[in-house]
């Protein structure tokens, strides 16, 4: 502490008087000192801190403010004052490493937090290593499909029973959502069942494909007594029938735009893929798991490389989804845009990088 009293003189002139320059310039000397002996300093050095640190921080620059949270957030021992101050703040980028990392923002604060500030504020708080049901329930009932993605994702967070029959709920058609809780290993067989029943197929086989071998297995046992056939499995599709009927039209002159939208609204999904493998030159599997993926941009690429009117690629869009099953609005005129936006050549090049892909592979 020998060089604290050094900057204590000129603090109650930078505290009245002083420009932004210079209160940033203080609350850079000052928060350097505390990091340096952060592990040894007893509670009246921190209240010390906490005092110089609040008097400062009125008026001062975004950036200061910004740059103090970062250095204060992963502190079990920082300031409690100047923390609970910077994580009321509205600007994200000052109360977003706060909210995010800091130890000392108690579950109260927090749950105040997330039922009074913005999406990005819970976003923050969606990030830290630990969030409790109570937490989740207030995150999951305010926040937006990217927050609620995000808390799903997170290891560390823990779900009520109300709160995993929300995310199951807003899962039904968010297949990204699906397949992070369907990961999850808190999840009920219960939950998991009813999440598999609200899923079409294509999410199913994706979850089945990227779990955890123990995941797998309890996902097989929720479809066994989902559909109650004791040897149901996750399996993948065959193609070869849809194939040979797709050669043939191929033979007649008869694969056509026309004929893909067809299989798509009839929901063929074998002889759709099938076809669109066949104009692009790209092979059935892989247009199997471009079509099933957790995106729907390399549907936009293979429907403008092979030249597809954007209702043909809707079609593929709503294939992936089944039956009964539409995108929200949203999601489809993100995906329209995007389609309007992607150029031929770009499309193509991709198409070509493709194929050369499979090709080194197979070599």
């Amino acid at each position: 502490m020998a060089t604290a009293p050094s900057l204590i003189p000129e603090l109650d002139d930078i505290v009245k008087n002083g420009t932004a320059q210079k209160r940033a310039e203080a609350i850079s000397r000052i928060s350097d000192l505390f990091l340096q002996g952060a592990g040894h300093f007893e509670s009246q050095h921190i209240a010390l801190f906490d005092d110089i640190l609040t008097g400062l921080i009125v008026s001062t620059e975004v950036g200061t403010r910004a740059t103090l949270a970062e250095r204060l957030a992963p502190l079990s021992n920082a300031p409690p004052t100047i923390v609970h101050q910077l994580a009321q703040e509205d600007e994200i980028r000052i109360a977003g490493p706060i909210l995010s990392h800091s130890p000392m923002i108690d579950e109260s604060t927090l749950i105040g937090i997330a039922r009074a500030k913005g999406q990005s504020h819970l976003a923050a708080i969606s990030e830290r290593d630990t969030l409790s049901p109570s937490l989740t329930d207030v995150i999951l009932r305010r926040g937006d499909r990217e927050v609620v993605r995000a808390v799903a994702r997170n290891g560390g967070a823990k779900f009520s029973e109300s709160g995993y029959s929300g995310l199951v709920k807003r899962a039904a058609d968010d297949g990204m959502l699906a397949l992070a809780v369907g990961q999850r290993e808190d999840i009920s067989s219960h939950s998991l069942k009813e999440l598999l029943s609200r899923s079409v197929d294509i999410v199913r086989r994706r979850l089945f494909d990227v779990a955890k071998p123990r995941q797998r297995a309890a996902i097989n046992m929720a479809m066994i007594e989902i559909s109650s056939a004791p040897n149901a499995q996750l399996v993948k599709r065959d193609f070869v029938p849809a194939q040979r009927a797709v050669l043939a039209l191929h033979r007649k002159g008869q694969l056509t735009e026309a004929a893909i939208l067809d299989f798509a609204k009839s929901h063929k999904y074998e002889e759709t893929v099938a076809a669109v493998a066949a104009l692009s030159g790209v092979r059935i599997g892989t247009v199997d798991r471009l079509v099933v993926g957790d995106r729907y941009d390399p549907i936009l690429i293979l429907g403008r490389g092979i030249g597809l009117e954007w209702a043909t690629v809707r079609a593929l869009i709503v294939l992936r989804l089944g039956p009964g099953k539409v995108p929200s609005p949203p999601d489809i005129e993100e995906a329209r845009v995007n389609f309007e936006r992607l150029s031929t050549s770009t499309a193509q090049r991709v198409l070509v990088f493709w194929r050369a892909r499979e090709a080194s592979k197979s070599a």
